[in-house]
């Protein structure tokens, strides 16, 4: 008789449901975690932005200053469609034709220097509006100066691109004659 009324007890325990206040506790706390994470991650995402304008940077100095250091011409050839750019050996037949060999990069695709921002951490950061004497092609001639073409020694005019992600805009300039790097926060994009 006695394990009867303990069954019982048992029972009301297992069939009892959550109580209003209870769910409201739960609730609170649900939105107090969500208020807290919400922020972080958006943070993050601009930190990915601002990561994606150093790495270019710094490709661009590195472009510059191995065609000084080697004395051979570089180019980094932007690919807006891809979200790439490739830095490599800017080639001149006697002819005149320009070619691109890639340089290499350990770690990076096939062993060649390619930048993904899609693949590289940088999700959400676009590469925007290349112009670089109407091409997407940045070239350094020998001693680290832009140049309009790979087969001419005619100098550059002011080169840009734009990184657009997480409700911000950069432009990236290049100086004529120096190749001096510029990064400036733009409302927007030319024209949008």
């Amino acid at each position: 008789m006695h394990s009867r009324p303990n069954t019982i007890l048992i029972a009301n325990f297992f069939k009892r449901g959550y109580t209003l206040v209870e769910m409201l506790i739960v609730i609170v706390i649900l939105g107090i975690s969500g208020a807290v994470v919400i922020p972080h991650t958006s943070q993050a995402q601009v930190l990915r932005i601002h990561a994606a304008v150093r790495t270019l940077v710094s490709d661009i100095t590195f472009a510059q200053t191995d065609a000084l250091a080697y004395q051979q011409r570089r180019a980094i050839i932007f690919d807006e469609a891809m979200n790439t750019y490739t830095i490599a050996e800017v080639i001149v037949t006697s002819g005149g034709e320009v070619s691109y060999l890639p340089l290499y990069k350990g770690g990076g695709p096939n062993g060649l220097y390619i930048v993904d921002f899609d693949l590289s951490g940088f999700s959400g950061a676009r590469m925007r509006m290349p112009d670089f004497d109407g091409d997407a092609v940045l070239i350094f001639d020998e001693i680290g100066a832009p140049i309009m073409d790979g087969a001419t020694d005619d100098p550059a005019g002011l080169g840009s691109i734009y990184i657009e992600g997480s409700q911000q805009v950069f432009r990236i300039d290049v100086s004529p004659f120096t190749g001096q790097v510029r990064v400036e926060k733009v409302d927007g994009l030319p024209g949008a």
